[in-house]
């Protein structure tokens, strides 16, 4: 007789799994997040006699002719699009994160609004809100006339005999993973083995059904999808919604994609009709701009394969405490410090008796190399009191030795540098050569020492 299986205890953070109970998980040093489930008990005979009852699987060759290419599922929108790489792919498993409150069930219910409206069959699915607050919602976007099917229920089972009744719809939007529950289980839901069991059977789901599924992730306070790692392996593409709620901006960022780049982003702003896309994100973030406040440089960068142009806000101001204090929004803390210190070792610009703020301006997160000569140009400009050129933008790696390395996509950065009016750039001097005879003005730059700060008039925004 098979001993029956013992509850184990669940790290809710990272999905470890422990026999006993403790204050702190001993693989993420998270504290107060076991929780006790029930162990799924093995298999009778072992793994051996489960494979002995399977049958043999026809091979295939991977040199064979390829099947057609399956059209993609569009969106209707261009940013979603840009972001998933050409459009949904029919079958594929989509996860979606963001903040409370972000606009990720506005987004979706705009997606499934217009999927429906282009004649696909779209369904809606909410375990957490009530079919009346979908309404209003969908009344508030412009959207109460769309033939959009809704379910409102948390309760797996139902939800699978719903979706298997009848051909297969196109898309499927589940809002949220963590609201489902199945009755198999004795957690409760949004535990790491109800999350896993409900993200493995709608997976599965989406490859047999050819029906594309996105899952909405709620996140933790570190900004990860909340549960085990796992459903993210699961998964065919992980998308974070983010911004700030003092921003009207939103960014679609791809952190993971089977089907498209990693890292492309697309742009959005909250309005009261819903969200709307934004086409040039760079005169987004620019437009408030005082070019002649010392501490500003506008920062080339790029995100993915689109080039944007972003303020780089920085304040160093003398500091009246034994240990300077160095806040950092939008940029990583880390990095600001190994640029603080490089600007002294090889600069000879100290900023051990000062306090340094640094800002990205519009609530956007840059987590590319290439901002460190906009951030020292920044950083430069407020401790002398000096403006920069205002008609000038700044883009390049800084390493410890003071050397200036050369980036990705320079031509792609100056071309849309130019566009927005910009004439000058100061950039890696290893860079690529420009291909427009027309470019801006390349200043480059080959060691962080040669990065000087000229005074220049006022002068109004770029």
């Amino acid at each position: 007789m098979a001993r029956p299986a013992r509850n184990v205890f669940v790290c809710q953070n990272c999905g470890a799994i422990a026999a006993r109970w403790a204050g702190k998980c001993a693989s993420c040093q998270e504290w107060n997040s076991l929780v006790e489930e029930e162990a799924v008990p093995p298999l009778p005979g072992g793994a051996a006699a489960a494979a002995g009852k399977g049958r043999v699987l026809a091979l295939e060759s991977l040199a064979s002719a390829s099947a057609p290419a399956t059209p993609r599922l569009a969106s209707g929108s261009v940013e979603l699009d840009r972001v998933t790489g050409g459009g949904i792919v029919p079958g594929s498993a989509l996860l979606i994160g963001g903040e409370p409150g972000i606009g990720k069930s506005t987004l979706l219910l705009q997606l499934a609004a217009r999927v429906a409206a282009a004649g696909r069959n779209a369904l809606y699915v909410s375990g957490e809100e009530a079919a009346a607050q979908v309404r209003l919602r969908a009344e508030r976007l412009g959207l109460s006339r769309a033939p959009l099917a809704l379910v409102c229920d948390s309760n797996l089972a139902n939800i699978l005999a719903t979706l298997n009744e009848g051909p297969p719809p196109d898309l499927v939007i589940v809002d949220s993973i963590q609201t489902l529950w199945v009755d198999a289980l004795e957690a409760a839901p949004g535990s790491v083995s109800q999350v896993r069991a409900a993200a493995n059977a709608l997976v599965r789901f989406a490859k047999l059904s050819g029906s594309a599924v996105i899952l909405v992730g709620h996140v933790t306070k570190d900004g990860q999808i909340a549960g085990p790692k796992l459903v993210e392996h699961m998964v065919d593409t992980v998308l974070y919604f983010e911004g700030d709620r003092g921003h009207p901006y939103r960014i679609l960022r791809a952190a993971k994609n089977r089907f498209g780049a990693t890292d492309e982003i697309g742009v959005f702003e909250m309005a009261g009709e819903g969200l709307r896309e934004v086409s040039n994100a760079s005169e987004l973030f620019l437009p408030e701009r005082q070019a002649s406040a010392p501490g500003s440089a506008v920062f080339a960068g790029i995100e993915g394969s689109r080039p944007l142009l972003v303020e780089m806000q920085a304040l160093v101001v003398p500091s009246a405490l034994g240990t300077p204090r160095r806040a950092v929004v939008g940029w990583d803390a880390n990095r600001l410090a190994m640029l603080l210190a490089v600007l002294a070792a090889r600069a000879n610009v100290s900023f051990a008796s000062h306090d340094v703020y640094l800002n990205v301006a519009g609530g956007l997160r840059i987590t590319e190399p290439a901002a460190d000569v906009a951030a020292a140009a920044a950083l430069l400009s407020s401790i002398r009191n000096l403006a920069l050129p205002p008609d000038r933008v700044f883009f390049g790696e800084i390493a410890l030795s003071g050397a200036v390395r050369a980036v990705r996509h320079t031509p792609l950065r100056l071309k849309e540098a130019g566009k927005l009016g910009f004439k000058s750039a100061v950039l890696p001097a290893a860079g690529e050569a420009a291909s427009d005879p027309e470019a801006l003005k390349r200043l480059g730059l080959a060691h962080v020492g040669e990065l000087t700060i000229e005074p220049c008039a006022s002068a109004p925004a770029a």
